[in-house]
């Protein structure tokens, strides 16, 4: 397993990497442009890029070489953290754009909701290794569905309605990888659904996106123009693409060009080739993701594993499925590539925790509950055979704890 685990890190390391590189040759063709005709400095989103990048880069390095286990302390202070910071940004937050998200300090801006994924995902990787997978909806709501509802609604209120369906559908993997059982998931899911539409449908600009989206022509200058604009200019790219640099949808055409719809700018300019690279490089990060996750012995691993590759795929889905017309837009970055520093920095970090999981084979013994006791305390796990912990252990026996043994076996 370790000699896989390594390759899986180099793997994972390289594709992220070449991504972020990429991000930033894209990021400065989507802008300098602009930037010229704005500050004069053509080169200003590249260098304000370029820090968030090596101080991303520096966290990863920082991540991938400290013992993930010790992360388990950090998982309740970080999760209350970000529930403050997402609350205190709606009432202290500048307005930009009609939206409430960032915290803004001189040049610099940080967006608690990036923080609020990586922690909720280490605070229910922490909860659920410890503990029995939910098998009711009233397990599965408390406490986990019910953070998770606070999170959401705080931060659809910013308003930011992709990220909480990012966040919905990072925790849905956790719980999947937990155990918890389908039929539960579903009806969980289908609650979730309906929260999302009434979301959408009290919001007259959410309900213009959806209407935009299943017709965008019918109001091409309007509500439908980013999408129409998007739609033309990676249809223009052809195979082979204009060129780098040499796109003109950036330029007056596309909304946001720099940011949820650099995407759009990478089809017009690398065309097909271009497009379908970007595309393969995240699914080769999803596969490597998903099979450390599954390799890894530790229950604790496993899950916060699977949560950071839930969070950069799900992230990636959704924005590329808004970019070819396939989804509504949702307005989130496309991670590592469009500008950002709070998402590029967050994100970065998580991928640090995962090389750290790939090859870190050490398991840490849980606590799991005792129900059989009337004081509803918690009994150290125990060996089931008949010797005992008496029995000297191997390396490779690896102890499956505090996991209900159908779980354990699909591991």
């Amino acid at each position: 397993m370790k000699r896989d685990g390594y390759a899986d890190q180099r793997l994972v390391a390289f594709v992220t990497l070449g991504l972020v590189a990429f991000g930033l040759v894209m990021v400065y063709s989507a802008t300098s442009a602009s930037a010229a005709l704005g500050d004069g400095d053509p080169m200003s989103f590249l260098k304000r890029q370029a820090i968030y990048a090596f101080i991303g880069v520096v966290f990863m390095v920082l991540a991938a070489r400290f013992d993930y286990h010790r992360l388990r302390y950090l998982a309740l202070p970080l999760v209350l953290a970000a529930l403050v910071l997402c609350a205190a940004v709606l009432a202290l937050g500048p307005p930009i754009n009609g939206a409430r998200r960032w915290f803004v300090v001189g040049p610099a801006s940080f967006q608690p909701s990036e923080l609020a994924k990586l922690a909720l995902c280490l605070f229910a990787a922490t909860y659920l290794a410890r503990r029995r997978s939910p098998r009711t909806l009233g397990e599965l709501t408390k406490p986990l569905g019910l953070l998770t509802v606070i999170f959401a609604g705080l931060i659809v209120v910013e308003p930011d309605l992709g990220t909480t369906i990012t966040l919905c559908g990072m925790m849905l993997a956790i719980f999947l990888v937990a155990g918890v059982p389908v039929r539960l998931l579903v009806v969980a899911s289908g609650l979730a659904v309906a929260m999302g539409l009434l979301a959408i449908w009290i919001e007259p600009y959410r309900r213009a996106r959806v209407f935009s989206f299943l017709d965008p022509w019918a109001d091409a200058q309007g509500a439908g123009f980013q999408i129409v604009q998007a739609t033309i200019g990676i249809g223009s790219g052809g195979l082979t693409g204009a060129g780098l640099g040499e796109g003109v949808g950036k330029v007056s055409y596309l909304p946001e060009a720099h940011t949820d719809m650099i995407f759009a700018v990478v089809g017009e300019e690398l065309g097909l080739i271009g497009a379908t690279l970007v595309i393969a490089a995240f699914a080769i990060l999803a596969i490597t993701g998903f099979r450390i996750a599954m390799r890894c012995p530790d229950p604790f691993g496993k899950l916060l594993a699977a949560g950071i590759t839930a969070l950069v795929a799900g992230q990636a889905a959704i924005n590329l499925a808004a970019a070819l017309g396939i989804a509504p837009l949702t307005g989130i970055p496309l991670p590592f590539v469009s500008y950002g520093g709070s998402s590029l920095i967050v994100l970065l970090t998580g991928v640090g925790v995962l090389l750290n999981i790939a090859v870190n084979e050490r398991v840490v013994g849980a606590s799991v509950r005792d129900r059989g006791r009337r004081d509803g305390g918690s009994r150290q796990a125990r060996s089931r055979g008949r010797g005992g912990s008496t029995r000297p252990r191997s390396e490779r026996d690896v102890r499956r704890v505090g996991r209900p043994r159908r779980v354990a076996a699909r591991s």
